[in-house]
């Protein structure tokens, strides 16, 4: 379903006996999209998400979801915030029992779900975030990251429509965060609106369909990534860096060197642009093979094998399932994050890769090749092993 799922109408908020922290804006999220709120520290991010599920209310101005201004009664919250699930920025202040189990199957427990739809609802999300078997873990034992999971998890096991994320990659190491970012792109990949808030300009630009930028309560810029960070006045107004590829795309304009006017996105993206400019193209004319094995093939050790007979192939893996996957058959990997893109780079090269995913995320696969290849004119082969 497509269409409009939340709505800003000039929403303002001030604290008590505070200043004004959001002051009057207006903005839409489509069902379906990946939106990054982007500014500074004091912009006023975390103040307007916690106005999505009814946490806050506006001072003035109306908040929709899904074209109705929302109720500030307790059932109606209630309701409003099984749909739009929070995902607080420091997880300790967002898990509330001690064990996995417990803290996950909180919510749908609490809102009078049986012994057996708490324990289905606990282990999908579980399976959602790649944490089976930690169900009777301490949570004061976790790990940073899997403390983040494990609060994602315990909003999954609501079967919220959003998805609403605060820093989302706070206090985590960059392994870590490619994680967590990745598991993001898994659930909108399955049709989660997903909205996080990061003063990390370059996680945005990579990863949002479309981001806000934000300063002092005002929303400065709102477009496609590489549009809303493509001014550096802008930019620095909102006391941020421009991101490093728009940068260099800037800088070899100002050198006369001829960039296409669409500003890249990624490594990939940004050496196509310098091949056009001096007219290179490099080992192209046999680009190597782009292999997509669906990890919910049976698991009878064919991965391994594969593996072993191409011992030189790069391997990705998107999604949860996937990495268990590989995990499960002793396959290392050298991809786990841009997958999709670091594998065109290796074909562009003639070298061969294989992605491991699953589900809609093959669909991707094939989709974002094909995208690649009407932009380049480059085809690249790609084959599926276990899939239908």
């Amino acid at each position: 379903m497509t269409g409009i799922i939340l709505e800003a109408r000039d929403l303002r908020y001030r604290y008590p006996r505070g200043d004004e922290v959001v002051r009057g804006i207006s903005f839409h999220i489509r069902r379906g999209e990946k939106i990054a709120i982007v500014g500074p520290n004091g912009a006023g991010k975390s103040t307007l998400l916690m106005m999505f599920n009814g946490i806050l209310r506006p001072s003035s101005g109306t908040m929709l979801y899904d074209n109705q201004p929302i109720i500030y009664d307790t059932k109606s919250l209630r309701s409003l915030r099984k749909s739009v699930g929070f995902v607080l920025q420091n997880p300790d202040q967002q898990i509330v029992a001690p064990t996995v189990y417990q803290d996950v199957g909180f919510g749908p427990a609490n809102l009078g779900a049986s012994e057996e739809e708490v324990k289905r609802a606990v282990q999908e999300a579980l399976r959602a975030v790649g944490l089976e078997g930690f169900e009777h873990r301490p949570t004061h034992q976790l790990s940073g990251g899997e403390k983040k999971k494990v609060a994602i998890a315990g909003v999954l096991a609501m079967e919220p429509e959003v998805l609403v994320f605060d820093e989302p990659t706070s206090s985590l190491d960059p392994a870590a965060s490619a994680e967590i970012m990745e598991l993001l792109d898994e659930l909108n990949d399955q049709g989660t609106t997903i909205i996080v808030s990061t003063h990390d300009i370059e996680l945005a630009n990579l990863w949002a369909d479309r981001a806000i930028l934000m300063v002092g309560g005002w929303i400065l810029q709102e477009d496609v990534p590489s549009v809303a960070f493509g001014d550096p006045d802008l930019v620095r107004a909102a006391r941020l860096t421009t991101p490093v590829l728009l940068e260099l795309h800037h800088e070899l304009g100002r050198r006369g060197i001829p960039v296409p006017a669409e500003r890249p996105r990624s490594v990939l993206e940004m050496l196509d642009a310098i091949d056009r400019a001096f007219q290179q193209d490099p080992h192209r004319a046999h680009p190597g093979t782009i292999t997509v094995y669906d990890a919910d093939a049976p698991c009878d050790g064919g991965l391994a094998r594969w593996r072993a007979l191409r011992p030189e192939v790069a391997i990705g893996a998107m999604g949860t399932r996937a990495k268990q996957r590989a995990a499960e058959e002793g396959v290392p990997l050298h991809f786990t994050y841009g997958v999709v893109d670091k594998c065109i780079l290796k074909a562009l090269l003639g070298e061969d890769a294989l992605i491991l995913t699953t589900g809609g995320m093959i669909r991707r696969v094939f989709e974002r090749v094909e995208e690649y290849a009407r932009q380049s004119g480059v085809e690249i082969p790609v084959v599926l092993i276990g899939g239908e």
